[in-house]
């Protein structure tokens, strides 16, 4: 069968005649009756039960017009496509991120998209609140906190990368007091505390959730140290010096693991919250730079790079003591 056998069989079954369905497909009528005729004989089977009145499809015709329009609607959709494909996508995509993620992995990745395609222009906005995308005209956000309350239903989620915070010293540190050697040692370590995202009502930055990565078994401890900041990068920088054992994110410690700089601790144990995710309003159609936006940041994400940087991660060996 061909397109316009298709197209045919529809507007028969639409209009209810064949002079009717004529008019509609712009031919005479003995066009239709002949090629309606010739159709049923190929296929061996009448579609249509005609009267001086009224023409009506049979279960056969039924089942052919259904498949009809599913197939009609496939040449519809690639038709877009391909003319959609043929022009050069363009326009303003504005985006929000997470500091440390957009500087250090968003950003690099946003720059080799718009290399890609010139004639598409990227706003870029870091932050540490969530803004409300839709009525601040945002496409989207790349965002790593799992999004909560009456908002997160309104949005488009996709994650884009697996990720997980780990715990990680320095080797200072451990030379000078130890490796913990479970989570209620942790208690009796100085441990450095990220306050980022302080604003979220009742949450409490001294319980790490944490998980054990070989059977997912969930375990909170509650840890204290003398340094605390709203800034991961600063936290980082107390860790590197030394001064205490802290949860991070792999993404933002992966060139510290991989040059020893830091080792982790208990490293059968992470906090597996952490992902990296594509925020976005809820809309029917999204247009096509957003589209190859998405694919693209699936693509420079793919297996978290972050991971690949880091071939083997070093823990601390169990039981290390202070020198004496």
């Amino acid at each position: 069968m061909q397109r316009s056998d298709l197209e045919l069989v529809l507007a028969v079954r639409e209009h209810g005649s064949l002079s009717a369905a004529a008019l509609s497909l712009d031919v005479a009528p003995p066009v239709v009756t002949k090629r309606l005729a010739a159709l049923e004989a190929r296929l061996g089977q009448r579609l249509f039960q005609r009267t001086t009145r009224h023409v009506s499809a049979t279960a056969e015709g039924e089942t052919v017009c259904e498949r009809a329009l599913v197939l009609l609607r496939g040449f519809i959709e690639l038709e877009a496509e391909l003319q959609e494909r043929k022009a050069e996508p363009t326009g303003l995509i504005r985006l929000a991120a997470t500091l440390g993620f957009g500087r250090l992995w968003l950003g690099p990745a946003l720059a080799s998209f718009q290399e890609r395609y010139p004639r598409i222009t990227i706003q870029l906005q870091l932050t540490e609140q969530l803004p409300d995308l839709a009525a601040e005209g945002f496409d989207g956000a790349v965002w790593l906190w799992q999004v909560e309350g009456r908002q997160a239903a309104q949005w488009v989620l996709r994650r884009l990368a697996r990720n997980q915070r780990v715990l990680v010293a320095a080797p200072r540190y451990i030379r000078q007091h130890g490796t913990p050697a479970s989570l209620e040692d942790l208690q009796n370590h100085a441990c450095l505390i990220v306050r980022e995202n302080a604003s979220a009502s009742g949450q409490r930055f001294d319980i790490w959730p944490l998980q054990k990565e070989r059977d997912k078994t969930p375990a909170r401890v509650r840890v204290h140290g003398p340094l605390a900041s709203n800034s991961g990068e600063l936290v980082r920088d107390w860790c590197v010096a030394g001064r205490g054992i802290m949860l991070r994110s792999l993404w933002d410690i992966a060139p510290q693991l991989a040059s020893g700089e830091l080792v982790r601790v208990l490293p059968a144990y992470a906090m597996p919250d952490a992902d990296i995710h594509w925020l976005a309003p809820y809309r029917a159609d999204s247009p096509r730079r957003i589209r190859l936006l998405i694919d693209h940041l699936l693509a420079q994400f793919q297996g978290a790079p972050w991971k690949a940087r880091t071939p083997s991660l070093r823990a601390a060996p169990r039981g290390s003591r202070p020198a004496p």
